[in-house]
């Protein structure tokens, strides 16, 4: 995989510009001032190129800042327009890799109704009808377990701020290393991980999928052995 200031390049052509986002860096320019996913990939693809003036590069979903992994940016307008209606159909396919802590359930489904607050940008799980609360709902697959973890393959029907890491909290299942809402401890690095992305092709209309693991030979990924992995590339959501 080629790397550009950090960022693994999964797959481009004139449409698409599919890409692994590291962990820590914003998906796109905060008050932070710290350099966004999607600034430095317009500045790669003013530098490979050699496009002059302003780059356009659309910005169709997101990974929470602490989050790593899969995030597909469009080239064109019109990708923009056609990738952003499968966001909002649900048919662009996100499906992350979690380490939580305890003993998950085999399965489930989580539906819950989220609140978030703007001043101190953290969401809470709270009843039905609450003013300003947003629907919200996931299933996961246990793929394993280790040393006090589960191993989760998680699908999103719906993409609210930070719901993955607030629904499986509130089942009882933080994930590792979450600070705002796992009790992660400061120096661990939060385990989810954007692993898998299915799309339609804008315009060839073509079905793809992508794949890009998290870093296992860090914590708490190293827990689980290559039958585990295993079992979790096969898992189908």
């Amino acid at each position: 995989m080629e790397f550009y200031h950090g960022v693994g390049i999964v797959y481009e052509d004139n449409h698409l510009l599919v890409v692994v986002k590291p962990p820590n860096m914003p998906t796109q320019a905060d008050a932070s001032g710290d350099p966004d996913l999607h600034s430095t990939m317009k500045a790669y693809i003013a530098e490979k190129y050699q496009k002059p003036g302003a780059v356009y590069l659309g910005l169709v979903h997101r990974l929470d800042r602490p989050v790593g992994g899969l995030v597909v940016l469009a080239r064109t307008s019109k990708a923009a327009d056609r990738l952003s209606e499968q966001v909002r159909k649900k048919t662009l396919a996100r499906q992350y890799v979690a380490a939580v802590q305890g003993a998950a359930a085999p399965e489930g489904e989580l539906n819950d109704w989220l609140l978030k607050d703007e001043r101190t940008n953290t969401v809470r799980s709270v009843p039905e009808g609450t003013p300003g609360a947003k629907d919200a709902k996931l299933r996961f697959a246990r793929c394993a377990q280790a040393e006090g973890l589960s191993l989760l393959r998680v699908k999103l029907y719906t993409g609210r701020s930070h719901q993955i890491r607030v629904q499986l909290s509130t089942a009882g299942v933080p994930i590792w290393g979450d600070a705002r809402y796992g009790g992660g401890k400061p120096g661990q690095q939060i385990a989810l991980w954007g692993a898998h992305l299915g799309l339609v092709h804008p315009t060839k209309k073509e079905e793809m999928h992508f794949d890009a693991p998290p870093p296992r030979d860090a914590a708490p990924w190293r827990s689980f052995d290559e039958a585990a992995w295993a079992q979790e590339a096969q898992t189908i959501l």
